[in-house]
């Protein structure tokens, strides 16, 4: 073979390039996301809450601002209504709250013959507020009423309620516990009749007893003592702070 038919056959085995030819063009950053298994399930999520949020937005639009101190009318007395406006139909922002009252017909014709004691209080004052028994003294957490004459009198409820318990205690006498819907409990005790049953029903006024003696406070005589307290297990309040002055 001549060497001018090698040169042509060298030339025609030789592979054919052309300057500037396109390579092939890897795939982009968004094209290997999209070609995950789970990339169109996450799309499709975040489009709905989205979508779902916008949603939300639109319809929040139309509801009222929220409450502040001028549109809830903070001061209003109990039983005032506070309207929108000149809307005849607005209601009343706050049922009118039943006030707790002394457990007795009459408390300026009644002595208090124990007060609570009182931490805050002068040392007079407390030495007052504490009970003898045995040889313990006991801070007083109750108000003692009696009659100046020491004749036995009728025990009101300070409050409606519901009565949880009725038991009849060797030292404090007679017992009548009443739970009200505020959460608070009054205490009765130094009963010498009952006159209602566990589980009933009565409302604040309603006669619930006699007052009469027991042998923690037997040098009181007669009289009626008288608690508040911040649940059934819960701490002593004087009542004084909760009863308005008649």
């Amino acid at each position: 073979m001549s060497d001018q038919n090698k040169e042509i056959q060298t030339e025609k085995e030789a592979p054919q390039s052309k300057e500037g030819a396109q390579t092939a063009t890897p795939y982009s950053p968004w094209r290997r996301l999209l070609a995950k298994k789970w990339a169109f399930p996450a799309l499709y999520m975040v489009a709905a809450a989205i979508i779902l949020t916008l949603m939300l937005v639109y319809q929040n639009t139309g509801k009222q601002p929220p409450l502040t101190d001028e549109n809830i009318g903070l001061g209003l007395e109990l039983g005032e209504k506070a309207t929108d406006g000149d809307d005849p139909d607005a209601q009343p922002v706050a049922a009118n709250i039943e006030n707790m009252q002394w457990p007795v017909k009459d408390f300026n014709e009644m002595d208090v013959t124990m007060p609570f004691f009182d931490s805050k209080a002068s040392n007079d004052v407390k030495q007052e507020a504490m009970i003898e028994y045995g040889d313990t003294f006991t801070p007083h957490i109750g108000v003692d009423l009696a009659r100046p004459d020491n004749e036995p009198f009728e025990v009101l409820a300070a409050l409606s309620g519901k009565v949880t318990a009725v038991e009849k205690n060797p030292v404090v006498g007679y017992l009548v516990e009443i739970t009200h819907s505020n959460a608070l409990v009054t205490v009765y005790q130094s009963l010498d009749e009952v006159k209602v049953a566990k589980d009933v029903e009565v409302k604040k006024g309603d006669v619930i007893g006699t007052a009469g003696r027991n042998e923690l406070e037997k040098h009181l005589g007669n009289h009626l003592h008288f608690e508040v307290r911040q649940g059934q297990d819960g701490a002593a309040i004087n009542p004084t702070e909760l009863i308005p002055e008649e």
